[in-house]
């Protein structure tokens, strides 16, 4: 449901003109100016749209990833991961924007910054599915995450980069939901179907 939303949203943006569509999404935006004035409106509509207006990528690691994690976690904890990585992600990497721009690392125009898009969500999610994974593949599978999050924040980070490392850390917090949620899975392991099962 949530990648159909964001198939029509994003056919919408395309029937935008440049100018319009940049002011239409700022005002959906989770920047400093729009979370003091309406944090929850903007928190659940950034959650709607996608900058760039490319859904076909979306579709795909959407299917990679959030159907997996929805069908082993079930819908309402798979959505508790999304929920928790997008708001507290966002939460925390504005908070860092305020605190740079009032060092004077950020200029003040970055109050109206353009900030919508689903990463967060996908970021945590992606870190949560580590733990449906057997070990020692779990702790590679986890090394390769942590490492493509956390390299850009190496090089000229953005507050959106930090935002992405957060929803990872936070999507590991989310354990306790994942316990007692099936056996781990072994990526050498196929899966097997009972005779009983099979159709004559």
């Amino acid at each position: 449901m949530w990648l159909a939303v964001l198939f029509f949203t994003t056919v919408a943006l395309h029937h935008m003109s440049p100018e319009f569509e940049q002011e239409f999404l700022r005002q959906r935006s989770t920047n400093l100016h729009e979370l003091s004035r309406h944090p929850v409106r903007v928190l659940i509509a950034s959650a709607m749209w996608i900058d760039g207006g490319h859904w076909l990528p979306y579709a795909v690691l959407y299917s990679v990833f959030h159907a997996q994690a929805e069908r082993w976690l079930g819908t309402w904890r798979w959505l508790t991961v999304c929920v928790a990585a997008h708001v507290l992600a966002t939460l925390v990497s504005e908070g860092a924007l305020l605190k740079a721009i009032r060092d004077g690392m950020a200029p003040a125009s970055s109050v109206n910054t353009l900030d919508v898009g689903v990463s967060y969500a996908l970021a945590g999610v992606v870190a949560v599915l580590g733990y449906r994974i057997r070990g020692p593949w779990r702790y590679a599978y986890l090394a390769v995450v942590l490492a493509f999050f956390a390299v850009p924040l190496t090089a000229g980070p953005t507050f959106t980069d930090f935002g992405h490392f957060v929803a990872v850390l936070i999507g590991l917090g989310c354990y306790p939901l994942v316990r007692g949620r099936g056996r781990v899975r072994n990526p050498k392991e196929t899966d097997t179907v009972s005779p009983d099962n099979v159709r004559p």
